[in-house]
This record gives structure tokens, sequence and C-alpha cells, in this order.
């Protein structure tokens, strides 16, 4: 039971609209990188607004490849890899890699979307139609309530 004035929590799509506003607000043209793990997911991302790189782990390369290939001077590496044991283990596995070298991994945004989510989707390919699904229900274009990247870079 929630205190008296205590805030009323966000529905699941306006907290995502908040944490996808506030990731897509980190891009810094290539000094930000979002990690996934595959060409779906990357679509997917894509398709959200993030015009920054992403950067796949490819599944026939070795993690500690793929973490090497993040440690070039960077500002912060985003990592999204989907919400499932596999996702979670490539993450986990990326921080370990990584966690030497002097680079700004960040695994909070993927932890914040698995709360908002709350297994209604597992895997980053799906969240571009899960997002437009839901802006539809509420009569609104996915991409106005997200913001085009120039109404972000002013506001």
């Amino acid at each position: 039971m929630r205190g008296v004035g205590a805030p009323e929590p966000l529905d699941p799509f306006e907290a995502f609209v908040d944490v996808w506003g506030a990731l897509l607000s980190e891009e810094d043209g290539a000094r930000t990188i979002v990690v996934v793990e595959g060409e779906r997911d990357r679509r997917s991302v894509r398709e959200l607004g993030w015009e920054g790189p992403v950067v796949l782990v490819h599944r026939g390369l070795p993690i500690s490849a793929t973490a090497h290939r993040l440690v070039v001077p960077r500002g912060k590496i985003i990592v999204l890899t989907d919400w499932d044991a596999e996702g979670g283990h490539l993450a986990h596995r990326l921080r370990d890699f990584l966690e030497s070298e002097r680079v700004d991994l960040d695994l909070d945004y993927r932890r914040r979307l698995a709360r908002i989510l709350r297994g209604e989707l597992t895997h980053v390919e799906g969240l571009f139609g899960w997002a437009r699904r839901q802006a539809e229900r509420r009569g609104e274009p996915l991409e106005r309530l997200l913001g085009a990247p120039d109404e972000r870079a002013t506001g």
C-alpha cells in the first residue's frame, strides 16, 4: 500500500517514454555507443530514434573481441542486450571485460527498461513494435511522443 502523498506510479509506456527520452539525450555523435545482440535489435533501436553508433555482440566472435572493439577513446557505452538469461549473461561478461578499462559503461538503461517491461517483452528487437502499439492505443504517433532528433537537441 502506498503512503499518503506518494506519487502515482507511471504506467509502463509513460515510464518507457521517460527512460527512452533520457537514453536519446545521451546521444553524442560517435561518442556514445549502444551495444545490442543482433541486427533486428539494431533496427528496433534505430526505429526508436537512436542515430549514433550501434555495435553488435557478434555470435561468431568471442565476447572479448567485442569488448576490445569498444575500448577506444569514446564517451559512453550503453548496453542494451535482451532481458533474458543470455542477454544478462552477455551484459555481465561485457562488464567483466571492460571494468579494468577506462570506459563509461552503462547497464542502467537495460535494468530500467527491464523493470518497466516486467517480463512483457524480453527481446530488444520487439521494443519498437511494443512502443508503437502502446502509442497507437493512446491515439498518438510514437515519433511525437519520443520527440524528433532536433527537438531533443534543443529541449
